[in-house]
């Protein structure tokens, strides 16, 4: 069988065409392709978990299943920290009104000097502005509970999705081996264990990111006498795993709580702290030990952030890392998509 030599636009066009069509793939499909991806994350963190119970004689079955109930148990002592600090917040909630009344109370007395607009044309504006927002109200109340049902549908699966990952993993890596030609075992294990250690580097790294966040901003709001200044914290460094956008949701809500309890210089600080927290860490933080743990230069790793968002939303601004990361992997394993391992790959020394 002859093979035939195609010109260099005719193969760009072909690769153009290929990448075009999985990313359709990967955008009509993020409802399964998600948890999926999800799921094969946290079985990777969560089997070295179950091949410790199985060496003690217990069924692989049972094994998969209480390392899951870890993993369930951690994420709810999270919930519990935050529900707990919520509750306590919820005791400056009536402040919070107060000053809301206030502030409003003061703006309307601002239009009525400055604009000669007195309370009966203010009273009739809002009343207009208030049908609008009621039936915008209604719309987003309605997507907000298709959207909670459809993230409990997601999580369920995912749930189950990681238990038959950790219970059929020997069988997933045997069809993994056997899919490609007895020549290539050696370089489909070493992909296989590449891939294991790049998605557990990556974790360390998320976690290593948000300690450092943690210890940033508590020692600054609490250096400036904040209130709540641990719960801020936490909760920025966890918002945070989703990049860009978390930080600033983080910072909102923030300067709300500060809003029921402090001054609006309080605020206005909270914000400042939280800005040039997000500066170091998309900037620093981030690239050097997020993106240094899965050897992914800067460029690419806010590449594959924003295409991620792109196509899976919130959820692809966190996963697209990883994927990008095993790109890589498979790249360098395969002769002819060595130069995208170049590309994503970091810079080495002695390169042009």
């Amino acid at each position: 069988m002859t093979s035939v030599k195609l010109a260099f636009y005719a193969r760009v066009a072909l690769v153009l065409h290929g990448i075009a069509l999985v990313l359709l793939f990967m955008y009509l499909g993020r409802t399964i392709i998600i948890p999926l991806f999800f799921a094969f994350l946290i079985s990777i963190l969560l089997e070295p978990l179950a091949k410790w119970l199985e060496k003690r004689r217990i069924p692989r079955g049972i094994a998969a299943i209480f390392s899951l109930l870890i993993f369930i148990i951690v994420i709810g002592g999270l919930v519990y920290f935050f529900s707990s600090q919520v509750a306590r917040f919820t005791k400056d909630l009536p402040h919070l009104e107060q000053r809301i009344a206030g502030q409003f109370q003061s703006f309307r007395q601002w239009l009525a000097e400055e604009y000669h607009v007195n309370d009966d044309a203010q009273i009739a504006y809002m009343e207009k502005s208030a049908n609008g927002v009621v039936g915008a109200v209604a719309g987003r109340l309605a997507t907000t509970f298709v959207g909670v049902a459809e993230f409990l549908i997601l999580t369920i699966f995912f749930l189950v999705f990681t238990f038959f990952m950790l219970y059929h993993r020997k069988l997933l890596t045997s069809f993994l081996i056997a899919l490609f030609s007895s020549n290539h075992n050696k370089r489909v294990k070493t992909v296989l264990t590449e891939v294991r250690l790049v998605i557990k580097s990556y974790v360390i790294g998320l976690l290593t990111e948000m300690a450092i966040l943690i210890v940033l901003i508590f020692t600054t709001l609490w250096f400036l006498g904040i209130k709540y200044a641990l719960l801020m914290s936490v909760m920025a460094a966890v918002l945070n795993i989703i990049p860009y956008l978390g930080i600033y949701t983080a910072m909102a809500l923030s300067v709300l709580i500060t809003l029921a309890n402090g001054t609006g210089g309080d605020a206005l600080t909270i914000a400042i702290v939280f800005i040039i927290a997000h500066f170091v860490d998309a900037n620093v933080i981030l690239p050097r030990i997020v993106g240094g743990r899965v050897k992914l230069n800067p460029l690419i790793t806010i590449i594959a952030v924003l295409i991620g968002h792109l196509l899976w939303g919130v959820p692809g601004m966190f996963l697209f890392i990883p994927l990008t990361a095993i790109i890589r992997i498979v790249s360098e394993e395969v002769d002819d998509l060595a130069p995208w391992a170049i590309l994503i790959g970091e810079e080495k020394k002695g390169q042009m």
